[in-house]
């Protein structure tokens, strides 16, 4: 990998990561077009890295209140005391699913699912899953109003993104979109939810790639990559929740549907 390679990556990995369109598919898609190698799994969860700072930084006093609230809840040892308290301890359960699923399916996720064919027709059904969520969810609620078991059900529906080509945003939202939650409101929660699996995986992809490679140059790609989703990644979240509060997710499931298509239409 070149560094100009690294840092490309890395933009898209930023932009792409947010948008319900499936960074893992595009930094699949991207090399195999390219005629580069697949720069693997490791190294695409690792520079998530760059988007979970892009998280921290732009929701910074989302994530100072409800720390706070979450502490609160401690102290008063009341987990439901405010609305923040429990939207705080119900990301935790929230994000077993993801964890669970994510270390009993490893190999497979990073190997067998990595498959062209697989991320074509996980973009599609996605799509056509967010299309109904769109048509059937109520869009009246704020995150305020969400209940534990409402999360939880979010929390499921983040699992989804396991699977190369569905994209944790686009799950999420999805999950959002069912449970009532305005768009603006759904894609502002699946930012928050995702701190726990973004930064888990990609610290222990990070490990990974330290222990298996003791080379400057592989260090400083990976460096290129982190910064490139970090500046990328702020801006797609200030793009995406702009465009939210005007628009659905219409455009992204048919921008889905039609590179989906394409990808099938190369391989067959």
């Amino acid at each position: 990998m070149t560094p100009l390679q690294a840092i490309l990556l890395g933009l898209v990995q930023g932009l792409t990561e947010f948008l319900p369109i499936s960074s893992t598919a595009h930094l699949r898609i991207l090399p195999h077009f390219l005629g580069w190698e697949d720069p693997g799994a490791a190294f695409s969860a690792a520079i998530q890295l760059g988007t979970l700072a892009a998280v921290f930084v732009y929701f910074a006093a989302d994530i100072s209140r409800l720390t706070r609230a979450a502490l609160e809840g401690l102290r008063h040892r009341d987990l439901r005391r405010t609305p923040d308290t429990l939207l705080a301890w119900s990301i935790v359960p929230a994000s077993v699913p993801i964890v669970v699923l994510g270390l009993g399916f490893k190999d497979f996720i990073e190997i067998e699912a990595r498959g062209l064919s697989i991320i074509a027709i996980a973009l599609i059904v996605l799509a056509l899953l967010l299309l109904l969520s769109e048509r059937l969810g109520p869009r009246d609620r704020e995150l305020s109003q969400l209940t534990f078991w409402r999360i939880q059900i979010i929390g499921l529906c983040q699992a989804l993104a396991l699977i190369p080509g569905c994209s944790r945003s686009g799950s999420t939202i999805m999950g959002g979109l069912f449970v009532g939650l305005r768009r603006d409101e759904a894609a502002r929660f699946s930012f928050l939810l995702g701190l726990p699996a973004i930064g888990g995986a990609g610290l222990l992809k990070l490990f990974e790639l330290l222990a298996t490679t003791s080379s400057a140059h592989s260090m400083v790609n990976l460096g290129l990559g982190i910064a490139a989703a970090a500046i990328s990644g702020y801006v797609s979240i200030d793009l995406l929740l702009r465009f939210l509060k005007r628009h659905g997710t219409h455009a992204f499931a048919f921008y889905r549907i039609g590179l989906g298509a394409f990808i099938l239409w190369t391989l067959y």
